[in-house]
């Protein structure tokens, strides 16, 4: 096709959940995303026509990949550094670049930067030895959090140490496995929240209402839209001062804590992120439309919310297999709640495993949370956490 009259190709590294619904809007774009995915099995390869079988850490593999592509873009944030420069020495444009992804990919250099540039951090320092983490502890007190510098997500990675005993039992292990390490002193907080923005090759910014997250086992279990009693202005301002700083393109995740003295940065993501999932339906351009955008150096979409209170829960697989299968869970689900909107990921469900999320928009915070929170459970363990059994009968009473 001529250059001068097709749309340009945004190939995406990577084929998880995130790669699929950035397929899903990249259709009414008039695109079908070109998705690298390792298997026929991940869960972009299962809806996306433009599928491309090889590893992220696949040099040749990503140089064939990018020969068809007009940008690249990520799915995760994996892909070796040296594979990333080696792709912009052959001319490639990659979104974000590798010196903007490395901050999301390396936590010690994430801290390091943002502490150079006087945004909210907490106390530090690399770990070589275990005394680095003893000597740490006495300055800083105890406990401290303990972090793979590479590679953590959803509670792996980090571990609370209390004492200087348990970090003689944990540190020498990590360390003779080769995990490189960093300390940092455990945050006091109120809360947790997330400030999402994008940014485009131009230097446009937008940014969403910030939300707040919760968690739980280290991973989010939901998300409440905007964040109550907060105006965010803030967080907002922080997320793109990084995002500028940093010279991201896409989107940027900035989670936070919130504490009694102000926000500290928590953790980076340059990529569409779990806290964005709301913007699908809750605002008027989701996190996943507005990468695309990005990446493509299109105008921003608009970023406010549609409804006063917009509620995203994940599904999680059960601790037990289900009785019914997901099929006849979403039966039951939509005739309790029409107005659930369901996203299932294809994937296999196992303990702890985000296979989708659903979402309620209202007008009423609790209220939508509540119902968000019911839908999450029963996708997840097939069963109604406040007696309502599947025949529509509260408490088991006619």
């Amino acid at each position: 096709m001529d250059s001068r009259t097709r749309l340009p190709v945004v190939g995406m590294i990577g084929g998880g959940q995130l790669a699929r619904m950035t397929h899903q809007a990249a259709i009414p774009l008039g695109q079908s995303l070109r998705v690298l995915a390792e298997t026929e099995a991940d869960p972009a390869a299962l809806v996306a026509r433009d599928v491309e079988l090889g590893k992220h850490t696949d040099l040749d593999a990503l140089r064939a990949f990018a020969k068809s592509c007009d940008v690249l873009t990520f799915d995760h944030e994996h892909v070796p550094q040296e594979h990333l420069k080696a792709l912009v020495a052959d001319g490639v444009k990659v979104h974000p670049g590798p010196a903007a992804l490395e901050h999301a990919q390396d936590k010690l250099v994430m801290r390091t930067r943002l502490a150079e540039l006087g945004l909210p951090v907490p106390p530090f320092t690399a770990v070589r030895e275990t005394a680095d983490v003893v000597r740490f502890g006495a300055e800083h007190g105890w406990p401290c959090v303990l972090k793979a510098v590479r590679g953590g997500y959803d509670g792996r990675g980090v571990w609370m140490l209390n004492t200087p005993e348990s970090a003689h039992r944990v540190v020498p292990e990590l360390l003779a496995a080769g995990t490189p390490l960093m300390v940092e002193q455990c945050v006091p907080m109120r809360r947790e929240l997330a400030a999402l923005v994008a940014r485009s090759p131009f230097g446009q910014g937008a940014a969403w209402p910030v939300v707040q997250t919760v968690q739980r086992d280290g991973i989010c279990v939901e998300v409440l839209a905007p964040a109550p009693d907060t105006d965010g202005v803030r967080a907002q301002e922080l997320a793109l001062r990084v995002a500028a700083e940093l010279d991201v393109v896409g989107l940027l995740a900035v989670e936070l804590f919130e504490t009694e003295d102000g926000l500290v940065v928590n953790e980076l993501a340059m990529r569409p992120h779990n806290s964005g999932h709301w913007t699908i339906e809750g605002a008027r351009t989701s996190q996943f439309e507005q990468h695309l955008r990005a990446v493509l150096d299109y105008p921003l979409g608009a970023t406010d919310l549609v409804a006063p209170a917009v509620v995203m829960a994940n599904v999680l697989g059960a601790a037990a297999p289900p009785e019914m299968g997901p099929d006849e869970r979403l039966h039951h689900l939509f005739a309790r709640f029409p107005d659930a909107h369901v996203h299932l990921y294809g994937k296999a469900e196992r303990p702890g495993r985000k296979i989708g999320h659903v979402t309620f928009l209202g007008e009423r915070p609790a209220e939508v949370r509540e119902r968000a929170r019911l839908a999450a459970h029963w996708l997840s363990d097939g069963v109604w956490l406040d007696g309502y059994d599947i025949h529509g009968v509260h408490g088991g009473q006619q």
